[in-house]
């Protein structure tokens, strides 16, 4: 959980009723406290809040973190091995439903807080410093959501089924000169696997 309430950014997922497949949303968003609730936002547009019109909805935020291939060659060692490819990913299920519209102006308070602290020494922005009459039409082009969590699963794939020395070679080409996205970060993720629950 506290992956995903660091990252703080994911992809909604709503399944569809016509045959169109699921519906996908890349959202910022906001982690209660007890790993209980996802606080959202979507632009009304949205064909998820089409979904929402008629009542809550099965839902899934996929949440991902640092990836990378692992060529097999990076384990110096062993030659029987083929490519991977190393992750961390979080998918947080529940039933998705509207929130009141009086919760939005808490929510992008609370929302930006989150990105403006990591900022710091930058002095935070705040919702205060957009005139009123700005910020209320910005707020009636979106709606709030939340996700009620009834289920939690993540896939922490860094090489720990290798050998120790094997795993941190292949970490040190990781950093040097992988392929995927935060690779230094996949790294120390790499040399440092958190441990098992």
């Amino acid at each position: 959980m506290a992956f995903a309430r660091e990252r703080g950014f994911g992809v909604l997922a709503v399944g569809a009723d016509d045959a169109g497949g699921p519906l996908l949303s890349h959202i910022p968003f906001l982690l209660s406290e007890d790993g209980s609730a996802v606080h959202a936002h979507l632009a009304r547009p949205n064909p998820i809040l089409r979904c929402l019109e008629d009542g809550e909805r099965p839902a899934v935020l996929a949440v991902g973190g640092p990836d990378g291939y692992i060529s097999p060659d990076w384990y110096e060692a062993d030659p029987g091995l083929v490519p991977t490819w190393n992750y961390v990913a979080v998918h947080l299920r529940g039933v998705l439903r509207l929130r009141p519209g009086e919760a939005l102006r808490g929510h992008l308070d609370e929302l930006a807080a989150q990105y403006e602290e990591r900022l710091l020494p930058k002095r935070p922005w705040r919702t205060t410093k957009v005139p009123e009459r700005q910020l209320q039409a910005l707020m009636r082009a979106i709606l709030p959501v939340e996700l009620e969590v009834e289920r939690v699963d993540g896939t922490w794939k860094l090489n720990q089924n290798r050998p120790d020395e094997a795993r941190l070679a292949a970490a040190g080409y990781m950093e040097a000169s992988g392929l995927g996205m935060e690779t230094a970060l996949l790294a120390g993720l790499m040399r440092n696997p958190p441990e098992a629950d």
